[in-house]
């Protein structure tokens, strides 16, 4: 976690900074294989340097990036878990609890689609 220590640091609100480390953490646990880094200014988690997923926090939601693919594989289950989603993000209200069984599905499906990827964004 010291990699992020100085992102959530600048955090300013306690309770998202504790929900952002919560889910942080749970990423670096279950999976100890992904690479955690601050790559602009956002944490992320790579994978033989290519982008498997990163986190971005705004006043009313955190944000999860699954590159575009990730987005358009899970619509629907990003809506029926209640979430908003642009073609890059998923927002999760600061008041909304976290699917972690969907975050799982979509690191999992990003680091299967993207093992033999060689770049750090899908092409």
């Amino acid at each position: 976690m010291e990699v992020f220590a100085e992102f959530l640091a600048k955090i300013d609100d306690p309770q998202h900074r504790d929900r952002t480390e919560e889910v942080l953490a749970w990423v670096i646990n279950k999976y100890p294989n992904l690479i955690p880094k601050i790559a602009w200014n956002q944490p992320m988690f790579t994978d033989h340097g290519t982008y498997i997923i990163g986190f971005s926090v705004a006043k009313h939601h955190l944000a999860v990036a699954p590159e575009i693919a990730g987005i358009n594989h899970f619509s629907d289950e990003i809506v029926q878990a209640g979430y908003d989603h642009t073609k890059q993000l998923v927002r999760i209200k600061w008041d909304r609890p976290l699917d972690y069984s969907l975050l799982e599905r979509m690191i999992e499906f990003n680091i299967l689609d993207k093992a033999d990827c060689s770049t750090f964004w899908r092409k």
